[in-house]
C-alpha cells in the first residue's frame, strides 16, 4: 500500500507549509555547483505542487528565499533570481490550467524591478484560481513580518485610529502578510535539519512539524504523501486533554 492510499481524504490539512532545504548539499555530493542543486530543486517544487493539488490541499506555502539568503555570494543570489523568473515563465500556463493562484509574501522591495514586476503580473494573471493557492515566501523572514506588523499597528495608535486595548491576537494576525490565509496545519522541512529558521513563527503556533532526511531535490510525491499520512496520525489537542478530545469526537 502506498502512502497516498493511506491518506483519509476527509481529514486533509487545509494548509501545508514547506521549508525546502538541501539543494546545495545535494549538488556538492555530486561534485556540482550549488546552482545545479537549485535547478533540480525546481523539479521537486513541481512535484510538490502537483501532489498538493491532486490531494485537494487548499493552501501550499513554500519558503523559497529568506532575508538571510541575501548574505549569500552575489553570483548565487543573481542566479537564484534568474531561476525564479525562468520558473515563473515556464509554469504560469500550468498554474492557469490547474486553477492555482499565486501569492508572494516577503520584503519584495529588495527584489529587482524586473523580478518584482514579473511576480505582480503572474499574481494578477492567476488571481482567479480557485483550486489551490500557492504561496511563495520570497525575501521573507518572520521577524521582518512581525516587525512590519508592529509598525503598522503603532502608526494606527499614534493616528488615533486604534487604542492599545484593541490590540489582540486577531489584530496582529490581520496585520501580517498572511492575513487572508489560514495558519498552516502541517509544516514539512527537508534535509534533516530540525529548526524553523525564521519561517512563519506566529502562524506555526499550533502547526504539526514533520522533518525528513530527504534533501529537497530528492523529495517526491510519495514523500509528500508520507508527511500527510503522518499528520493524520497526530492528536491535535490545542491545550485540551486526550479525554476531552475523545468526548468531542
Amino acid at each position: 500500500m502506498t502512502f497516498k492510499d493511506q491518506i483519509d481524504m476527509s481529514r486533509l490539512p487545509g494548509h501545508v507549509a514547506v521549508i525546502m532545504d538541501g539543494n546545495g548539499r545535494w549538488a556538492h555530493r555530486r561534485g556540482r555547483e550549488r546552482i545545479f542543486g537549485h535547478h533540480q530543486g525546481v523539479k521537486a517544487v513541481k512535484r510538490t505542487v502537483e501532489a498538493s493539488a491532486e490531494l485537494g490541499i487548499r493552501y501550499l506555502t513554500l519558503y523559497a528565499f529568506s532575508t538571510e539568503n541575501w548574505n549569500r555570494p552575489d553570483e548565487e543570489v543573481s542566479a537564484l533570481m534568474d531561476l525564479m523568473i525562468e520558473s515563473i515563465n515556464n509554469e504560469t500556463r500550468t498554474l492557469l490550467e490547474k486553477s492555482i493562484s499565486l501569492k508572494v509574501i516577503g520584503d519584495l522591495s529588495r527584489l529587482s524591478e524586473k523580478v518584482r514586476n514579473r511576480l505582480f503580473e503572474t499574481m494578477q494573471i492567476t488571481s482567479g484560481g480557485k483550486r489551490m493557492t500557492l504561496v511563495v515566501a520570497l525575501s521573507y523572514s518572520s521577524r521582518w513580518e512581525i516587525s512590519e506588523a508592529c509598525r503598522r499597528i503603532a502608526a494606527e495608535v499614534m493616528e488615533g485610529r486604534l487604542s492599545p486595548e484593541q490590540i489582540d491576537e486577531h489584530k496582529i494576525s490581520a496585520s501580517l502578510t498572511t492575513s487572508d490565509i489560514p495558519d498552516p496545519e502541517l509544516m514539512i522541512r527537508t534535509s534533516g535539519e530540525k529548526r524553523i529558521s525564521n519561517f512563519l513563527l506566529w502562524q506555526l503556533a499550533y502547526t504539526e512539524l514533520y522533518f525528513t532526511e530527504k534533501l529537497w531535490p530528492d523529495f517526491g510525491k510519495e514523500d509528500f504523501y508520507k508527511a500527510v499520512a503522518d499528520f493524520q496520525k497526530r492528536e491535535r489537542r490545542y491545550g485540551k486533554t486526550s479525554e476531552q478530545i475523545a468526548e468531542n469526537s
